[in-house]
């Protein structure tokens, strides 16, 4: 979870309060689901854990700050509009923007998205710095997946003429001097000799070409999302004149991370100016954006489900002013509440979102504990009982249990086991996505074992073989309906060695079956991941439940597993 640290003195300016002590702040983080992991007073600084990865708004002191003081205004403000702290900058347009920055058609399969805007009237001081780079860097490294999808750069505006242009050059003929350094550099040089070159490549990884924002006197600004130039982008205690970008990959992460900003410099008493952003395409916001762009797309919330979560009974007027204090802006008719979260938010995708938010702005402690009114004694359902018996078996048969995560990536459920040769004919060929992950690492539910115990597989090649593992768990796929998903137990075994063959796994199943008493039968099948004329579907009466087989080479050369591979995979819940 990310963790932050913060001036005290700073942030209690933020609060506008006096001095703040560990407990009081330690109560008062409960709004954000934070906590206090270190704190000290005589070195003014704290430092501060979130619980929660979906609120990048809060990986901040102005953002914590900013929910702190919601939470102790008076809610409602005015008519069927509540709650939130006004910033006219989304809204108030006055005409447009004078300032453009325009993105050229060459970026669209390098880093195609840019957001901006122009903060005045704020005096940096050293802390206020210290701060803008913690935000910087925190959004870009655990928000923006280490600057694949979101980077940040702050420039000193005066310096700037617009209209500015965000384009690509030839990485070897263009040269500026980045930050840290004091000589030119062409922008191959900064990627293999410069810190944050070496450290950010991987971003620009098969671009040919480089992307660059450059003024109408053809200054460099920067080498997004590698470095800032010297002389434009080194924010310096004193300056008061700010521009802020943001170039990535997802536009909505691009504009979120520029409202965050945006919000942030506002509430440290900065006037933001809007500027025009021209796209060479129509993108979800339009060709020609005015930014910061409020983006917030209400949800709405019947008073009933709101109830029946909570399990009590919550009044309409209690629901719209406790929401209304943690932020949100809303209108209702009747039972029905449309909920609109604040412009630097974009993690309400569902009721049960604004439903958590409400808890949290009502307090957990103001829910009492209840005696259970009935005495019921806990036991095992009938499929935990049968997958503990199933690994007893698999124990018995000489196998080692690991234990993986539920998540994983793409490229392991699909491109190392070719699963793309197979469609949507099979479970494993139709995946269930995150909406929004925080890593492409952690993006798909698995839809089966296979996968997992090769990652186990491809990380112990170090180890004496014979190797001999079996995992019993989760996968999650789509029901025959194909509308929706459920959550099934699986058996995978995975046998590996330099005689590994399919004989040898087929006796492991076979004894698995009999010490059940179940009868089964196998069948040959085609299956990408499988040495074709090697593999089977495992059959009990006329119900397919699982698949064995030896793993085709490329499938172990794309895990880089040098032993020859035999496995199974079996649906419990099935049996």
């Amino acid at each position: 979870m990310p963790t932050i640290e913060i001036k005290i003195t700073d942030f209690e300016s933020l609060l506008g309060k006096g001095k703040i002590s560990e407990t009081e702040l330690e109560s008062l983080l409960e709004y954000v689901k934070g906590e206090v992991k270190d704190f000290l007073p005589k070195e003014d600084n704290a430092k501060i854990e979130l619980n929660d990865s979906n609120r990048p708004d809060l990986w901040c002191s102005e953002g914590i700050a900013r929910q702190i003081l919601l939470m102790e205004s008076d809610g409602l403000s005015n008519g069927l509009t509540t709650g939130a702290k006004s910033y006219p900058f989304f809204s108030d347009r006055k005409g447009g923007a004078e300032r453009k920055v325009t993105v050229a058609k060459e970026l669209k399969s390098i880093r195609p998205y840019l957001a901006a805007c122009v903060a005045r009237g704020m005096r940096v001081t050293d802390p206020i710095l210290v701060q803008l780079i913690q935000t910087q860097e925190k959004l870009a490294e655990i928000f923006g997946r280490k600057r694949q999808t979101v980077s940040i750069g702050l420039y000193r505006l005066p310096k700037i003429v617009f209209p500015v242009r965000y384009e690509v050059v030839d990485p070897a003929k263009t040269r500026f001097t980045p930050l840290g350094f004091d000589q030119p550099m062409s922008l191959s040089e900064i990627l293999s000799r410069h810190p944050k070159g070496i450290a950010y490549a991987h971003t620009l990884k098969g671009a040919e070409r480089y992307p660059i924002l450059i003024d109408a006197k053809d200054q460099i600004l920067s080498f997004p999302p590698i470095i800032n130039s010297r002389e434009i982008g080194e924010v310096q205690v004193g300056d008061s004149e700010l521009f802020v970008e943001v170039t990535g990959t997802d536009l909505r992460m691009v504009l979120l991370a520029l409202n965050i900003f945006a919000a942030n410099l506002s509430d440290r008493g900065a006037t933001i100016e809007p500027v025009t952003v021209q796209f060479p395409e129509e993108t979800e916001f339009g060709r020609e954006i005015v930014m910061p762009l409020d983006f917030s797309t209400p949800v709405e919330v019947a008073l009933d489900d709101l109830n029946r979560v909570l399990g009590e009974k919550v009044t309409r007027e209690e629901a719209i002013s406790l929401l209304s204090r943690y932020g949100h802006r809303l209108s209702w008719e009747g039972k029905i509440l449309e909920v609109t979260a604040p412009p630097y938010r974009d993690d309400i995708m569902h009721p049960i979102d604004v439903i958590e938010d409400f808890v949290i702005s009502r307090g957990i402690g103001h829910f009492e504990p209840e005696m259970p009114s009935t005495f019921t004694v806990g036991s095992l359902t009938a499929l935990e009982r049968l997958s503990d018996r199933v690994r007893e078996e698999m124990v018995g048969l000489g196998l080692q249990e690991v234990f993986s995560n539920v998540l994983g990536s793409r490229p392991d459920f699909v491109e190392r086991m070719r699963i793309e040769q197979v469609g949507v004919a099979r479970p494993e060929g139709r995946l269930i996505e995150i909406k929004n992950p925080m890593t492409e690492r952690f993006s798909i539910l698995r839809p089966w074992l296979l996968p997992s115990l090769l990652r186990v597989e491809s990380a112990s090649s170090k180890a004496f073989y014979p190797h001999r593992i079996f995992e019993v768990g989760e996968v999650a796929q789509f029901t025959a309906s194909g509308t929706e998903t459920e959550t099934r137990i699986h058996l995978a075994g995975l046998i590996a060695h330099p005689t590994a063959n399919f004989s040898e796994l087929h006796a492991v199943v076979e004894a698995f079956f009999y010490n059940l008493s179940l009868k089964y039968r196998l069948e040959a099948i085609s299956h990408p991941t499988f040495i074709e004329g090697r593999a089977g579907a495992i059959f009990v009466g006329d119900r397919e439940v699982g698949l064995i087989g030896e793993i085709d080479p490329e499938v172990l050369t794309r895990w880089q597993i040098g032993m020859p591979v035999a496995a199974f995979e079996i649906d419990i819940e099935a049996l």
